[in-house]
């Protein structure tokens, strides 16, 4: 081999593909829990019995077009509330000023007797 040129490369060398099935499995768990990270779905895929590389998650992720964890599980005030609505029936938040001048913010929370 002449110096300065590189052997032939064997195509079959490197990381074999990620087969579609472990593709699914990580789309659907991050689908069914927006708030995980790669990181956490590869601990998932791992207590699964599913050996792949830490990075995988996040390449599959990316390729997919799924923002990171942060972006994905921002949740609104609105859909807080929504989602706390059976458990917070009724609610208020008020100001008040003391008789000295201090002002106080109040979280007034009603719930049903059998809810306690």
């Amino acid at each position: 081999m002449p110096v300065g040129t590189l052997p032939a490369r064997n195509a079959s060398a490197g990381r074999p593909p990620t087969v579609r099935s472990i593709w699914l499995l990580v789309l659907r768990l991050v689908r069914e829990n927006p708030g995980w990270s790669y990181r956490r779905v590869h601990s998932e895929l791992l207590a699964l019995g599913i050996k792949v590389a830490p990075a995988t998650g996040g390449e599959i992720l990316n390729d997919a077009g799924v923002d990171p964890a942060p972006e994905r599980s921002a949740t609104t005030w609105a859909g807080f509330l929504r989602s706390q609505a059976e458990a917070l029936p009724a609610c208020a938040f008020l100001e008040t000023v003391t008789l000295t001048g201090a002002r106080m913010y109040v979280l007034a929370v009603i719930s049903a007797p059998d809810r306690l």
